[in-house]
């Protein structure tokens, strides 16, 4: 007897990953483990000091020096 594989028994994950993975790509942002829509995004890391110097003035959530996050609007 031939037996299915289980695939897509938890919809609402699928629905998750497409949803952060469709929000990473349009925003150009990292989506943290377990995102969900709503919560805050990654920034990218800043390329240049200039950067860094915007980024620290800016209203992100600073974790360190090169991780910022931040609420998509």
């Amino acid at each position: 007897m031939y037996y299915p594989l289980n695939v897509g028994r938890n919809m609402e994950e699928i629905k998750r990953v497409l949803v952060a993975l469709q929000t990473a790509d349009e925003y150009k942002v990292a989506i943290p483990l377990n995102w969900k829509k709503g919560e805050k995004v990654i920034v990218p890391p800043p390329k240049t000091l200039d950067e860094l110097e915007e980024r620290l003035a800016s209203p992100y959530e600073m974790v360190d020096f090169y991780i910022a996050k931040k609420e998509l609007v």
